[in-house]
């Protein structure tokens, strides 16, 4: 970037944002949180299919592969929402930062 002899520096004009690696890591967290989700679902859902027990003792009976499935699906639904929330604060922009016009940012050609 070109400096004036003035001695303006246009990078002040945005100031440096806070950086986004706290919502990084729980993004992370919650999109393992959701893959668990879909394997105790489908671990419950075989169960209850009638394949042989995918956890050994732990799904054996009826009640408990209901359970799992339901546990899976309440996990996969926590991780997901969770998971959004943090993409959407990330892509938040702020009130403090230089705005362009929407129009400026199409690209051309």
């Amino acid at each position: 970037m070109k400096l004036s002899e003035d001695g303006f520096d246009a990078r002040r004009l945005r100031p440096r944002g806070t950086s986004g690696w706290r919502w990084r890591c729980l993004a992370a967290l919650a999109a393992l949180f959701a893959a668990f989700g879909v394997m105790l679902s489908m671990a419950g859902a075989a169960t209850l299919l009638g394949r042989p027990p995918a956890l050994g003792p732990l799904n054996d009976s009826i009640g408990a592969a209901i359970v799992l499935l339901l546990f899976g699906l309440f996990l996969l639904w926590g991780g997901i929402n969770v998971w959004r929330r943090c993409r959407r604060r990330m892509r938040r922009s702020h009130g403090d930062e230089l705005s362009l016009s929407p129009g400026l940012l199409k690209k051309r050609g």
